[in-house]
């Protein structure tokens, strides 16, 4: 059995959410060595990645990715080299927190406006006391600050940092100062801190389950339409996309 699926030249490793968990959870436990990536990859990034180069290269130098989204996994189904699951950037979020409650980790939270800052750090303190929130930063500020907010994460020194910028401007400031952060791991978590502060509400089970989270999200925030139109183009060029093995 082959340990990747490919999708639009992509290769995901086959792990189940308690697999990524555990790889995530063993990097944070070890001393510090370099920052460890990772990458939690929609339909959006599969699609920009087949032209931005720069970012396919973010992608291929990644410590992990996983698939954060069912299309994905079910085009590898299609295609005969299943994913078994969705891992999503907000669940492996909410793993992390809950470790590291237990074992004392510290946080650095980057992104979003400062009303979800805070109320997002306030939130944390008191479902996880364990944990420490080392630092913070809204996502507002300018290219020239850039300087200054690597130098506060490098004061604060935390075990994880969370990057809120949204797809895939996360990845690409990760990427840019991976060699000058000194957290243990970094992942891009989209719009999680909106709902750990309360802003927007995650999709009930039933639609997760259902693997219908797109459209909840869409129903309760229609300005995200323009967004959704990638989700039919990327299912039907993933599906006539000939992967490595087929060529």
């Amino acid at each position: 059995m082959k340990e990747y699926a490919s999708v639009m030249g992509i290769p995901f490793p086959k792990l189940t959410f308690e697999k990524a968990v555990h790889i995530l959870e063993e990097v944070i436990d070890r001393p510090y060595e370099k920052l460890f990536h990772v990458i939690t990859v929609n339909p959006e990034i599969v699609m920009s990645s087949q032209h931005d180069k720069r970012l396919r290269a973010i992608v291929d130098e990644a410590g992990l990715i996983t698939a954060d989204g069912i299309g994905i996994v079910k085009i590898s189904q299609v295609k005969g080299n299943g994913l078994p699951e969705r891992v999503t950037g907000y669940d492996m979020m909410m793993r992390l927190l809950e470790t590291g409650n237990r074992k004392g980790w510290s946080f650095y939270l980057l992104g979003c406006d400062e009303e979800t800052s805070v109320k997002a750090a306030e939130t944390i303190r008191e479902r996880y006391p364990n944990v420490r929130i080392a630092g913070r930063r809204n996502g507002f500020f300018k290219p020239e600050d850039d300087e200054a907010i690597v130098r506060d994460i490098q004061a604060a020194r935390p075990d994880v940092l969370l990057v809120a910028l949204g797809a895939p401007k996360a990845e690409e400031w990760i990427y840019r100062y991976k060699a000058e952060l000194p957290a243990k791991l970094a992942m891009g978590i989209g719009g999680s801190l909106d709902v750990l502060a309360g802003k927007v509400k995650r999709a009930p089970v039933f639609w997760q389950k259902a693997n219908l989270e797109w459209l909840y999200r869409l129903l309760n925030q229609p300005s995200r339409w323009r967004r959704q139109l990638v989700l039919p183009k990327f299912a039907v060029r993933a599906l006539l996309y000939k992967e490595e093995k087929e060529r």
